[in-house]
């Protein structure tokens, strides 16, 4: 079998004078797919507390999901990378699209094969006592057994693999396409466009997400007014998938209309490193088989080990990859977590959470993005141009995110966990610390998670364990009355009620909350500025005809090493900091329920103290640019200014 590309001369394909009419179609289809693989990542991540809740799972098993993702990337990267690079590109990211619709419509199945979801809540008790109350009902036409979580999340690990497997050849062939045909001058332009709309893909993947956890999870069941405020609400996650696989399928259709190859610009036809490169970039033989060449597949095959050999070779690239192996830990983490955070942290809603991620922290990030784009074409900077202006805002950044450590929130007041019943703070692990005198005759249960609201603004896990006696109204107006635990921590003449829901966070909670968010915008703008330029950093570090494969191996490294690990241990992390689990149906620990905050707090510093290690990495491809791995090749543009 023999595979041939373009070059200007072969008959049929498109003119020298049809490049600058197919670049911008290629630049909007190739954006589009950005667009959707984004949007489908990012709904992932705003289902997280919905998938804990409604399958009775921890942060450390959707890490493992969540990770499965950069599993499916991983088992093809490297050779999609290399072989594609040879073939018709834009056809094999079609064909990656249309994996990644199937995949993502594969996660919402378990929505359709499972029982429907049920709130176990006082709210349908006409007893006091939790105990009483069956903890496995039996089953029912209208209540049909829930399956067992893990076999319903087999699903969504399949799906978020195939995901995976389909998103691969996206970016290393999307991005080499533009390199090769695009006019040097406008590459990083180019770049830095698909670069932002894959930033604005997650504006639409978190308001999505937003969206849907305000609709229950099945539609039409219930009165959804009954249980909005119950923190136990499960949104109608499955929904937005299908809504992200229709999206994601649209976007395979244009690529099938491209044509496999277009005319090299004139400047391009030189394929040998510019001056700055060949500082960094070995003097070796070029590669037998470019990509402008006729080659058989076997003959493709037995230089893949040479060309690997070849890359690993690169210093530079080495020295990039272990930096951003050690950045991209310390981003998927929070990126992952950053909407769960701000839910239990702040006490906002799954809904908000996900729609401030949406409309305010992503927004920053894409103007980051494009405006590093914009500085990189204004001042044409070349690779050590590049390296300093990303090393700058990454370090600028750093120490704007030192002010987070004065912003976190007290512990949240539940009794019997973060403090006494007579009012004594102390945080607690023990379940015996939730029974006292005034509850201990209600023979109540320590493993429910039913949480109350008392006048006292004290939180309490169940109203058998405010020690309330009795109740008026019903559903969302249920009131319980009498309960003995409230003068315990307040006393104070009167019926002493509560109802439904935890209390709301203290008011100086509330007023740190908007500083949080606008310092979250700005260094997030200033380190994403650094983001297009280390991006071409990376293309402009390799010989041009193994750009597509560079790519490929530096995807490879960063989900191996931070994609797949970075969910898994950032997950079990933040379940060590939980002091109260929610309960399964029928027994069980159940999902992450009140945590400890200064302990989040502490976690969310270490995440941006990982952050500092890259800066730190990052300084070696600065400081060396006078001596060391750039030094090997002699003199030439030291200040990393001349074009690229």
């Amino acid at each position: 079998m023999k595979v041939k590309s373009f070059t200007p001369e072969t008959k049929g394909h498109p003119s020298c004078s049809s490049r600058d009419h197919y670049i911008p179609i290629f630049l909007a289809a190739l954006s589009f797919s950005y667009f959707a693989k984004a949007l489908s990542g990012s709904y992932m991540k705003s289902t997280i507390t919905q998938l804990e809740r409604r399958f009775d799972i921890s942060s450390y098993l959707i890490g493992i999901i969540d990770g499965s993702f950069e599993v499916g990337n991983l088992l093809v990267i490297a050779f999609v990378s290399y072989f594609g690079a040879k073939l018709h590109r834009p056809k094999i990211i079609a064909v990656g699209c249309v994996l990644m619709s199937l995949g993502t419509f594969l996660m919402a199945m378990p929505h359709f094969i499972s029982g429907r979801y049920k709130i176990e809540t006082s709210a349908r008790s006409s007893v006091n006592s939790t105990s009483n109350l069956s903890p496995c009902p039996v089953s029912s036409p209208d209540s049909p057994v829930i399956k067992s979580s893990v076999s319903m999340l087999v699903y969504v690990f399949l799906g978020n693999v195939l995901r995976g497997i389909g998103e691969t050849p996206i970016q290393p062939l999307g991005i080499s396409y533009i390199d090769d045909y695009a006019e040097s001058k406008n590459a990083a332009l180019y770049i830095g466009c698909v670069q932002t709309i894959s930033i604005i893909g997650p504006v639409f993947g978190y308001l999505l997400g937003s969206l849907c956890a305000k609709i229950y999870v099945d539609i039409g069941y219930v009165d959804e007014g009954e249980y909005k405020c119950d923190a136990r609400w499960v949104g109608a996650w499955w929904l937005g998938y299908i809504i992200a696989g229709i999206i994601t399928l649209m976007a395979a259709v244009p690529f099938w209309f491209l044509p496999k190859s277009l005319p090299v610009p004139v400047e391009k036809h030189d394929t040998s490193c510019t001056p700055e490169q060949t500082r960094f970039i070995k003097d070796s033989p070029g590669l037998k088989f470019r990509c402008e060449e006729p080659a058989n597949l076997h003959q493709m095959a037995k230089e893949f080990m040479p060309t690997l050999k070849r890359l690993l070779k690169n210093q530079f690239f080495i020295i990039y990859l272990l930096v951003t192996i050690i950045q991209f830990n310390s981003l998927i983490g929070m990126v992952t977590y950053k909407p769960k955070y701000i839910e239990q942290h702040y006490g906002q809603s799954a809904s908000k959470a996900n729609f401030l991620m949406g409309v305010i922290n992503i927004p920053a990030v894409a103007l980051g993005m494009f405006s590093g784009g914009v500085v990189m074409m204004k001042f044409n900077l070349g690779v050590m141009g590049a390296a300093k202006f990303a090393f700058g805002t990454s370090l600028l950044g750093y120490f704007l995110s030192l002010f987070f450590f004065a912003m976190g929130c007290d512990n949240a007041k539940v009794a019997g966990i973060t403090l006494s019943y007579a009012g004594v703070e102390g945080v607690s692990y023990q379940e015996k610390s939730l029974f006292s005198n005034c509850n201990s005759n209600c023979l109540c249960s320590g493993r429910e998670w039913d949480p109350v609201c008392g006048q006292n603004g004290i939180t309490y896990v169940s109203p058998c364990l405010a020690g309330c006696t009795s109740f008026s109204g019903s559903g969302k107006n249920m009131v319980f009355n009498n309960c003995r635990c409230l003068p315990l921590a307040n006393p104070q003449p009167g019926n002493l009620t509560v109802v439904l829901g935890q209390c709301p966070r203290s008011d100086s909670c509330d007023k740190i909350f908007p500083y949080f968010l606008a310092l979250s915008v700005l260094s997030s703008f200033i380190i994403s500025l650094g983001g297009t330029p280390g991006f071409v950093l990376l293309i402009r570090s390799v010989s041009p005809e193994l750009k597509s494969f560079a790519l490929g191996i530096h995807t490879l490294a960063t989900r191996t090493l931070a994609g797949i690990p970075a969910p898994i241990y950032f997950g079990a992390v933040i379940d060590t900091t939980c002091l109260k689990w929610g309960n399964k149906v029928c027994g069980g620990r159940g999902a992450y329920a009140v945590p400890e905050w200064l302990s989040c707090t502490g976690l969310s510093q270490w995440m941006r103290w990982e952050i500092q290690q890259d800066h730190c990495g990052a300084c070696v491809l600065d400081p060396r640019s006078e001596d060391g791995i750039v030094a090997k090749a002699g003199d030439g543009g030291g200040d990393g200014v001349s074009p690229p």
